[in-house]
């Protein structure tokens, strides 16, 4: 699943649509102003998001997602559901 498209909204929402048909949408207000995201403390930076070749929401100033993490948020699934190897644990031979 990739991510296929990325709109921002009103109030630090991003709209997000995943390739499987995943869609919906995440707020991201919690991050405005902290580190690299004080770029968001103008509304237009927020605006300006569009999508990198392998699919993450980037924006100037090298800020950008990760787009597995976005689905998580989105969907609500657990990591391990998403990836099935997580769940593989070390065994000593």
């Amino acid at each position: 699943m990739k991510l296929v498209e990325a709109k921002p909204l009103k109030d630090y929402r991003l709209f997000l649509h995943y390739s499987d048909g995943t869609a919906g949408v995440v707020d991201l207000s919690p991050l405005v102003g902290r580190g690299v995201f004080a770029a968001w403390l103008q509304p237009e930076n927020f605006a300006q998001v569009t999508l990198s070749e392998d699919g993450a929401p980037v924006w100037a100033g090298e800020i950008d997602l990760c787009p597995d993490a976005l689905y998580l948020q989105l969907t609500g699934r657990r990591p391990e559901e998403m990836f099935p190897n997580l769940n593989l644990r070390l065994v000593r031979a």
